[in-house]
Order: structure tokens, then sequence, then C-alpha cells
């Protein structure tokens, strides 16, 4: 039904790059979501007031606190496409985010409160009164909620939305709900055990899990995650992709909400090209980011030595010592600067957030190792660089 509808009312729909694609398609869900949530609502509290179930009935409200969640993201996707203004220089996008924070709060409050009111139906258990009306509504909820959790999810991986994933998430805790639910219905009609109470609870525990799961991911996000690699990579098969450049390194992401993504990177180029087509060739880099992958870039140029042999010879002993501490370090901005009585090997080495030296430790190393090199002539100077992916 939403891909039907956003034939209709989406210009592009397919175009789920585009910041203003993405907005429509939020909404739509958004709206989508509104109505079906209502419309369950109704229909459960009918069956709690039938059946005089409290598993039913608050499997009802927690419905209606959906049509809430789904107002939520669609007042997120709204904020999050305005245009950057004086106050918020890096536009709003981070807004999506926001409303998947409050989602992933409303689902734990929901999930609270069930607990409380199951804990009550055990106390002073009544028994259950259910009817066809009563299965067909329940049966009736679990489809219509599989479905939307469905498209919540193919739209939260299509426009990489966390807003989505939590309602897709939210989602599928009803559809288990429900089904509790009914199994609680089914046990008390053929056997008259009352397991109102106890279902309401696990129905309950299930929701706080997957509460605290989406808000997990959420304030990941909101604090600042690592690119997936799939980006990195794109952005480095791009850069690499001309001639004149040698080499990419310092590459950081910085994300401020979908379609807000911003990257700065270094290229080596040669020391002896032309400055200015080197400045041309790199503004048509920028450019070429900005229209692949929807990302502002700034590239800082770092010349390096490309036709010295003894340079480049020093450079491949250098990275030898280097992978032998280390395969998964690598350098950079390799200098060599004669002196009088000695000769300094100036270089960065870049070290993964997850390594098991320290930077003291690195540096000590490699230092004593380059220095042993042609008879204690050569001394390292090394600045240790972390990636941010």
């Amino acid at each position: 039904m939403i891909q039907f509808l956003a034939s209709f009312f989406i210009r592009d729909s397919r175009n789920y790059k585009s910041p203003e694609v993405r907005q429509a398609y939020g909404v739509l869900s958004g709206a989508v979501g509104i109505g079906l949530n209502i419309f369950l609502f109704f229909g459960k509290w009918i069956a709690g007031m039938l059946s005089g179930s409290i598993a039913i009935t608050a499997d009802a409200f927690n419905n209606l606190s959906d049509a809430g969640s789904s107002i939520i993201t669609l007042i997120g996707f709204r904020l999050s496409g305005q245009a950057p203004d004086p106050e918020h220089p890096f536009g709003h996008g981070r807004m999506e985010y926001i409303s998947g924070l409050l989602v992933s709060v409303a689902i734990l409050v929901m999930g609270f409160e069930l607990i409380v009111t199951s804990i009550g139906k055990l106390r002073n258990p009544k028994p259950i009164e259910s009817s066809t009306v009563v299965f067909v509504i329940l049966i009736a909820s679990i489809l219509v909620k599989l479905y939307m959790f469905y498209y919540n999810r193919s739209l939260s991986k299509k426009l990489e939305s966390a807003a989505m994933k939590a309602t897709s998430a939210d989602s599928l805790s009803d559809t288990v709900a429900t089904t509790l639910v009914l199994a609680a219905t089914l046990i008390s009609k053929y056997t008259g055990l009352i397991l109102d109470g106890w279902f309401g609870i696990l129905v309950g525990l299930f929701i706080v899990y997957t509460g605290g799961s989406t808000l997990k991911e959420t304030i990941d996000l909101l604090l600042g995650q690592p690119p997936k690699q799939e980006f990195i990579d794109e952005i480095k098969e791009i850069v690499l992709g001309h001639s004149l450049v040698y080499g990419v390194h310092d590459l950081i992401v910085h994300d401020y909400g979908p379609g807000r993504v911003m990257i700065s990177l270094h290229a080596e180029v040669a020391v002896d090209g032309d400055i200015q087509d080197i400045h041309e060739q790199i503004d048509h880099i920028e450019h070429e980011l900005q229209e692949k992958l929807h990302c502002s870039a700034t590239i800082h140029m770092d010349p390096i030595v490309t036709d010295d042999r003894e340079v480049l010879a020093m450079k491949d002993k250098v990275e030898k010592i280097v992978h032998n501490l280390d395969e998964t370090f690598s350098i950079h901005d390799f200098r060599m600067v004669k002196g009088t009585t000695r000769t300094n090997l100036i270089f960065d080495v870049e070290v993964p957030r997850k390594t098991s030296y320290t930077d003291n430790e690195i540096m000590n190393s490699l230092k004593e190792q380059i220095h042993k090199l042609s008879g204690s002539r050569y001394f390292a100077v090394i600045q240790i660089d972390h990636e941010y992916y």
C-alpha cells in the first residue's frame, strides 16, 4: 500500500537518497501509521470491553500510543527537512533522530505501565469472556502489525532512517504482544486458567526490551557513530579514481542527520605537480563527492615525493617495520630531511581505534627499530593519527 500511495503522492519516489523524497516518505509513513493504529485501538478496545481482558485493553491503548508515536515520526520528518538557518547552520537533520528517541521513550513508558497493570491483575484475577468477534479482531490486529513492521523496516533500510527503524521495532513488539494476548485468551477459553496477568507481564517485558534496544541505537546516532564501511569505500574509490591522487588519509565524516553529511580528508599529490592544475582537480573531486554521495567535502592537499628513489626505498622499509608491528597500521606524509650527522624520517602513523598498543608504545617501538637502520643514522619523527571510522 505504501509503494502504491508513494507512486501517486511522491515525485521520483525511487530516488531514496534525495532529502525531499526521504521527507515525503516519512510524512506518508507517519500518516498511514496514525490511521492504522487508531483503527486497531478501537478494534481492540471493543474486544477488551467484550472479554474483560486487561491484556487486550492494555494492548489497545498501546496502539493508541503508537498513533502518537507516528505523529512524532511525522513531525520529526517535517522538521528535519527544514533548510539551515542562522541558529542551525548545519540544518535540522538530527530532528529525525530526536523523533526516534521520543518513540523509543514512548515504547518504554507503555511497557512499564503494562507491567504495573498486569501485576494488579494478578492480585485480582477475573475470568475472560471470549468470542469469535474477539478472536477475529486479535488475528486481524496481528496481520496489520506485521504489515506495518514490514513496510517500516523496508523503508528504514532504503532511507537509512533511525525513526522508521524504531517504528518497525515497535510494530514487531506489538505483533508479539498481541500474539501473547491471543494465546492467553485461547488458553483461558479451553482450560479455564486465568493467565491474563502473567501474559500481560510477558508482553510488558518484551515491549521494554524493544524500547530499550531502539533507545540505545538512537542515542548512539545522536552521540556520533563511525560511518559505514561501504560509505568509506565509496569515498576512497571516488577520490583515488583520479590519477593525481596517490593516497587518502585523515578521513573524517561529520553526520548532522540524513542529507546533512560533511566529510574532510587529506589527499596525497605529487610535490612537483602544477599547483593550479591540482587545485582545479581537487575542486572537481569535491563536486563529484557532492553529486554522487550527497555530502559536502573539504579536501586538504598533502604534497609527497613521487620520483626520488632513495626516499621511496626508505619509505618501503619504514612501511615494512610498521606492518610488522601491526598490519592494520599505515603511514602517510613521509619525508626525509638530511643533516650533516643524521637523517630525520618524518611521517604519520594511522592507527585504528581498536588496538592493544598505546601511542607511546607505538612510537618507542618504531623509533628503536628505525634507529637501527644503517648504523643508527636515521631518527624517526612520528605523529600518531587515530581513525574516525
